[in-house]
């Protein structure tokens, strides 16, 4: 399909991983959706990167990691 501007388009499967071929897509993909609820149950709660470390038992550059999506560091089961 192309687009207004004559580019070629591709209709996404729904996992901007899978669609950029990287490997765990499905991994990565359910890591980010907790990552981001993660991120906005700390921000509803109004609570400092601090406080949610605490409340969590982790230390508070895990929380800035966690918020800021750098998940390399933490397995699908330690999100949950």
């Amino acid at each position: 399909m192309k687009n207004e501007k004559g580019h070629k388009t591709i209709k996404s499967s729904g996992n901007v991983f899978e669609d950029l071929g990287l490997p765990h897509s499905k991994e990565r993909l359910a890591k980010a959706q907790l990552a981001f609820q993660i991120s906005e149950a700390i921000k509803n709660r109004h609570l400092s990167q601090t406080d949610a470390a605490k409340l969590l038992c982790i230390d508070q550059p895990k929380i800035s990691a966690i918020i800021n999506g750098r998940l390399s560091g933490f397995s699908l089961e330690r999100l949950i």
